[in-house]
């Protein structure tokens, strides 16, 4: 089969300063997409900011013989993703490919958690995802064509001890795709999720370094640079560290019509209700209100 290629395709990637979004847009890049770099470089906690991480990425893309440029909006900010769209658009004229990448850290057990620590993660992780996504989303659908990756995390799927605020985001992301998926449908927008496993700057100090050798950043892109592809599907969660890709989805049993509304009728079924031999992954809301009736008629 052929290679993936991006030639003539314009791809905005977020938080692209270094890590994970350094390398999408590398991989792009050699694949013939004109790339926007962008990153307000700021340090893990959403805190400072500065140009040069961005700049550093396009003067490699450049110097490789692909085209780029650097943007260091704020992904919170309206008129700054306001700006990166109006920059992109000037530049090239077109938009296919999003990948929302950057993010914060402010981990602390839930007790130790301050509000504050809440709104800032919530903020960059969803609304910094939302907005950039709501400004490309009319340019894509006008195009009839758009590839979207937002990143979340097992974190998000599973837990993780100290990140209450980034698991709320990061699950709060794939609920975001879940109705894109289906409101993009008929322009051939299509919106999926990375969940990577990655040494990044926000996750150098967790883990030992032989460990952090075997989940460069490099080692997730393939999965996303495939999510934003032509024949890329729409609608899926990709988890991916060290080379390993797989799919994670959200299953539902098909549970038990409990005719006495009562707890106790809810605890005498529970092993039915539980029951995973017949469970499914829906592709809507309205599928699983369809289960509902379909258990009323049994």
């Amino acid at each position: 089969m052929s290679d993936i290629r991006f030639d003539g395709k314009v791809a905005i990637v977020t938080g692209a300063g270094g890590g994970l979004g350094e390398q999408h847009a590398l991989d792009l890049a050699r694949r013939g997409a004109k790339v926007v770099v962008n990153d307000l470089g700021g340090s893990v906690d959403g805190s400072g900011g500065s140009s040069a991480a961005a700049e550093r990425v396009v003067a490699a893309i450049k110097a490789a013989g692909g085209e780029a440029i650097a943007n260091g909006s704020s992904v919170t900010d309206d008129s700054g993703v306001a700006n990166m769209i109006k920059q992109t658009m000037d530049q090239w004229g077109r938009i296919d490919i999003l990948i929302a990448n950057a993010g914060i850290l402010r981990d602390k057990s839930f007790s130790k958690m301050e509000i504050a620590d809440f709104e800032a993660v919530l903020d960059v992780h969803v609304l910094g995802t939302v907005k950039p996504i709501k400004a490309a989303w009319e340019i894509m659908k006008a195009q009839n064509y758009g590839r979207i990756v937002v990143t979340t995390s097992s974190t998000g799927l599973y837990g993780n001890f100290g990140q209450a605020n980034y698991g709320a985001a990061k699950l709060g992301l794939v609920g975001l795709m879940n109705t894109l998926k289906i409101e993009g449908q008929k322009n051939n927008i299509h919106v999926n999720a990375i969940s990577p496993v990655a040494a990044t700057r926000m996750t150098e100090g967790l883990m030992p370094a032989p460990v952090l050798e075997k989940l460069k950043p490099e080692y997730v892109t393939p999965g996303v640079v495939y999510l934003v592809s032509e024949d890329a599907p729409t609608g899926v969660v990709m988890t991916a560290g060290a080379g390993v890709f797989s799919i994670a989805r959200i299953y539902e049993t098909e549970g038990a019509f409990v005719r006495e509304a009562s707890a106790e009728a809810v605890r005498d079924a529970w092993a039915k209700i539980t029951d995973a031999a017949d469970h499914k992954a829906y592709v809507t809301g309205a599928e699983q209100g369809a289960k509902i009736f379909r258990q009323l008629g049994g």
